[in-house]
């Protein structure tokens, strides 16, 4: 239920095209919550039967011209009962931890390889992460919205963080294991 609230949220940010929006997720919402083209298109049909959305006017008619849409009053009202309802966290389901587990029966056979895989990758989505901090949250940037925005990017800096520093303990504990393949 989370893609409509995401698609609402980036559309009260900013008005946008089906296009512009799947841009829009692959730079910023989708580092937490992706979504395909298909699936954009398809929610904000959705989303405009449901009287939440609308289409805005085109300036000039124009066969084959990109639809923007705008959030409506109950698609705001929407967004915030969403927003304020209580929601447990979901467990944790990993398939890296999953395979690990399976390793301790079947031998670690290609996995540490996929370690120090997962470690580079881990490591340049943290460096990414700072760059964007680093470049969009000065210090002096402070307004409510900003402070928010900056704390989602803080969730993934330390998600990335973590990874990091596990995968190296996980790759130290690798070089002790006797060999087992």
């Amino acid at each position: 239920m989370s893609l409509p609230h995401a698609i609402l949220t980036a559309l009260l940010e900013r008005p946008s095209s089906g296009l512009e929006l799947t841009r829009r997720f692959d730079k910023s919402i989708g580092y937490f919550w992706s979504a395909t083209h298909q699936q954009i298109y398809r929610e904000l049909g959705k989303l405009e039967a449901e009287g939440l959305i609308r289409t805005l006017p085109a300036a000039q008619p124009a066969r084959g011209q990109k639809k923007s849409y705008e959030v409506l009053p109950a698609g705001r009202a929407e967004l915030a009962r969403w927003t304020s309802a209580t929601q447990d966290p979901r467990p944790q389901r990993d398939v890296l931890l999953l395979r690990l587990r399976a390793a301790a029966v079947v031998g670690t056979a290609g996995l540490e390889a996929d370690l120090r895989r997962h470690l580079e990758l881990h490591q340049r989505q943290l460096a990414e992460y700072q760059e964007i901090e680093k470049r969009d949250f000065p210090p002096d940037r402070d307004a409510p919205e900003d402070r928010l925005r900056h704390l989602v990017l803080r969730a993934g800096i330390d998600l990335e963080t973590f990874w990091t520093g596990w995968l190296t303990h996980a790759l130290t504990e690798f070089a002790a294991l006797p060999d087992t393949d």
